[in-house]
């Protein structure tokens, strides 16, 4: 029988790890449910991650601010039954100033503090985007707002592929730039499948001294045909090493959800290594493939100033 091979540089040697990580911060993104069915599944979803003490969670505001009133539920359920800080959507879509503002106030009084600031989609049936005349027109407007309102903590989007309206980068900047100049605290980006293409984007954010945190935001991929239509939809590119993992597994959803979650896992581990220490996740709702997803990056296993090893 032949002797194992001990040494450092075998190819199955546990000695290639990368030691020194901890654990990235996380956060996650909720919609609010439509029917008794999905509010109990969002309940069990946000029971399940809440052990991952992630360091906030974020409840979606539906296209022309259809989800309203289930977003406030939502977010006020949150603070009231969980430990976790609950960030609410806000748009700019079908509604005035003082209606928005109002909202908003509403958000303090009940104890929150952390708004995510949008522009907001068109309300189905409209495809282009039409500013509310007495209303807030752009994101970097309702930032200015909030910021009359309360100390908020606020998030606003970024499009590291180009906002879909435009496909246009260096426009996104300038939108970003606005934003940052009105007060806003951090950028959480549409998500995206290729490393790359959210380090172009932050190197190109830098240039412009744009120093608030740039956060990626991680999809974590149900359905593959589902998420074909939202990504031509949103601009988001594909590469072909993906689809070809995926394509055909929708009749295979354990198969499909595993390979998803190494995807995902790929995507935030060299990110890692390139020192991004925070991520967002588009959970859909979905606690089993985000909870495998930040176990892998350590997220939930670690005691106080444990490393990660990260597997490359």
């Amino acid at each position: 029988m032949a002797k194992p091979n001990n040494t450092k540089n075998s190819i199955l040697s546990l000695d290639k790890f990368v030691d020194g990580f901890s654990a990235p911060g996380v956060s996650f993104e909720f919609f609010p449910p439509k029917s008794s069915e999905s509010e109990k599944n969002l309940w069990d979803t946000i029971r399940k991650l809440e052990s991952l003490s992630p360091d906030f969670v974020s409840v979606t505001y539906g296209a022309g601010g259809s989800t309203r009133e289930r977003t406030h539920n939502t977010v006020k359920r949150i603070m009231e039954e969980t430990n976790l800080k609950p960030a609410a959507h806000l748009t700019c879509i079908n509604a005035s100033r003082s209606e928005i503002d109002e909202i908003a106030e509403n958000y303090w009084e009940i104890g929150v503090r952390h708004i995510v600031a949008l522009r907001g989609d068109p309300p189905q049936g409209l495809d282009a985007y039409i500013p509310q005349t007495d209303g807030y027109r752009h994101a970097s407007e309702l930032v200015a707002g909030l910021r009359n309102i309360g100390d908020f903590e606020i998030s606003v989007a970024c499009f590291p592929e180009g906002h879909p309206e435009t496909g246009d980068i260096d426009k996104d900047l300038d939108y970003l730039q606005e934003k940052v100049d009105n007060g806003d605290s951090r950028a959480i980006t549409q998500y995206f499948i290729d490393p790359a293409v959210y380090l172009n984007f932050v190197e190109k954010a830098r240039k412009r001294r744009i120093e608030i945190p740039i956060v990626p935001g991680i999809l974590v991929i149900a359905g593959y045909e589902q998420f074909l239509k939202f990504s031509a939809l949103c601009g988001a590119h594909i590469p072909d090493w993906v689809k070809k993992l995926l394509s055909g597994l929708d009749d295979q959803p354990q198969t499909r959800d595993c390979v998803a979650v190494n995807i995902s896992t790929e995507i935030c581990r060299v990110l890692r290594q390139e020192g991004i220490d925070q991520f967002h996740f588009y959970t859909l709702n979905r606690a089993h493939q985000t909870e495998a997803i930040c176990r892998i990056l350590g997220v939930g296993t670690q005691t106080p100033n444990d490393k990660v090893r990260l597997a490359i």
